[in-house]
C-alpha cells in the first residue's frame, strides 16, 4: 500500500516508453503524485499524475477505475481539469490531465492570500466552483472529496478547476464508508448516532462546499467535525448567532452559510439557489462600521484581514476610536468551554492565529 511504500521521485525520468519527460513536482497526495510533464512527441507540456498499479479486480483497482470513469464523464467542461487518458506500465500508471501552473486553492488561500479582501474575486471564483459543481451533479457524478487541496488555479487564481476525483461516485446514495475528507464531512456523512445506513451524495457535496466557502473567507473551519461531541459544531447547533460571534462575515454572507448547513439534507440550499444568493451578495465581509460592535474576537480575527495595517492592536485602535453609528450595544461573546484542538493543520492563519488560539478553532 502507498502509506508503507510510498512512491519514488520520478523527476527527470523518461515514462510510457519516453513519451512524457517529467520535470517537477506539483503536488502528492496518499495515492499519488502529480508531476509538470513534457509530451516528447509534441512538445507540449502537460501534468502528469503517477499511481501505483493494484491488482486487476482489487478493490484499490475498482476504486481508481471508478475514478477515471467518473472524471472522464466530466472532463469537458471549462473548470474541471481536463482528463485526457491513463498508461499503464508493470508497476505504475500515468494519468495524463491539463497543465495548470497556479497550485490549488489551498495555497491561493493560506499561503498567496490571492482572495484576501477581495470580494470581486472570491465571487467569481466560488461561482465558477458552484457551476463545476452543479455540471458534475447534471452528469450523474458526485465528487464526495471538496476541499481546497482538491481543486486547481491559473495564476493569479483567475480559473479555478475542480481536481481529484479519487472519491467520486455516480451513486447518489452511499453508504458511510464512502464519507469525504475530515472537516469537510456534512452531518448526515458522519451518521452520528446511526440514524441512517446511506447518506445523499448530492447534498453532501453542498454541504463540503460550504466549508471550502469559510476557508476561503477566513482560512480556517468553523468547526473540527460535523456532529455533538464537538465543542464548536454544538454551539453553532445551539446559537443561531454563532457565526456573528465568530467571524467578521457580513449578514448576507452568513443567510447563505445558514442556508447551506442545514442538517435536514432536503431543506438544504440547491446549487442553483446557492449560485443566485451569491450573486445577490454585495460583500462577504463585515464594514470596519460594523466591526465596531462586533465581539472582540471577531474585530481581532478581522485585524488579520487588513495587512495595511502595522499590528492586530493597531486596528483594533482604530476600530475601537470609530465613533459608534448607533447606540446599539455590542455583542456579546459566548464560546462553550472545553477542547478547542486543531481541526487541521493546514488552515493557519498568520499572526492573528496566536492569539485567539484557544479560544475559536484554529489551524
Amino acid at each position: 500500500m502507498p502509506s508503507k511504500h510510498p512512491l519514488p521521485d520520478f523527476v527527470g525520468h523518461l515514462v510510457v516508453n519516453g513519451r512524457f519527460l517529467l520535470l517537477d513536482l506539483l503536488g502528492a497526495g496518499s495515492y499519488g503524485k502529480v508531476y509538470r510533464a513534457v509530451d516528447t512527441a509534441s512538445l507540449k507540456h502537460t501534468d502528469v499524475k503517477c499511481m501505483y498499479r493494484y491488482m486487476q479486480g482489487s478493490r484499490r483497482d475498482v476504486l481508481q477505475q471508478r475514478e477515471f470513469s467518473a472524471h472522464s464523464k466530466v472532463s469537458g467542461y471549462p473548470n474541471i481539469i481536463a482528463f485526457h487518458e491513463v498508461f499503464y506500465d508493470r508497476l505504475y500508471l500515468y494519468v495524463v490531465l491539463d497543465l495548470c501552473l497556479g497550485g490549488d486553492l489551498y495555497s491561493a488561500v493560506c499561503e498567496s492570500r490571492l482572495l484576501l479582501n477581495n470580494d470581486a474575486l472570491l465571487k467569481s471564483i466560488f461561482i465558477k466552483l458552484i457551476d463545476a459543481l452543479q455540471y458534475c451533479h447534471e452528469q450523474g457524478v458526485f465528487h464526495c472529496d471538496l476541499k481546497p487541496e482538491n481543486a486547481v488555479c491559473s495564476k493569479g487564481c483567475t480559473e479555478v478547476f475542480i481536481a481529484d476525483f479519487g472519491l467520486a461516485t455516480t451513486f447518489e446514495v452511499c453508504e458511510h464508508s464512502e464519507c469525504s475528507s475530515g472537516s469537510y464531512r456534512s452531518s448526515e456523512c458522519i451518521n452520528e448516532g446511526r440514524k441512517s445506513p446511506t447518506y445523499s451524495a448530492r447534498q453532501s457535496d453542498v454541504w463540503a462546499l460550504g466549508i471550502v466557502l469559510v476557508n476561503m473567507l477566513s482560512n480556517r473551519f468553523p468547526w473540527k467535525a460535523a456532529k455533538t461531541s464537538d465543542v464548536l459544531f454544538n454551539a453553532f447547533l445551539r446559537d443561531s448567532a454563532f457565526f456573528q460571534k465568530n467571524f467578521p462575515f457580513s449578514s448576507g454572507a452568513i443567510d447563505i452559510l445558514l442556508r447551506i448547513f442545514v442538517i435536514r439534507p432536503g431543506e438544504r440550499i440547491t446549487l442553483p439557489e446557492l449560485r443566485e444568493a451569491i450573486l445577490r451578495l454585495d460583500t462577504f465581509f463585515l464594514s470596519r462600521e460594523d466591526l465596531c460592535h462586533a465581539p472582540k474576537l471577531v474585530r481581532e480575527f478581522a485585524s488579520w484581514r487588513h495587512p495595511d495595517c502595522d499590528s492586530p492592536s493597531n486596528l483594533q485602535e482604530q476600530l475601537d476610536s470609530t465613533p459608534p453609528a448607533s447606540n446599539r450595544p455590542p455583542v456579546n461573546l459566548h464560546i462553550p468551554d472545553g477542547d478547542l484542538s486543531n481541526a487541521h493543520q493546514k488552515f493557519r492563519p498568520r499572526g492573528l492565529g496566536r492569539i485567539i488560539l484557544g479560544r475559536l478553532l484554529g489551524f
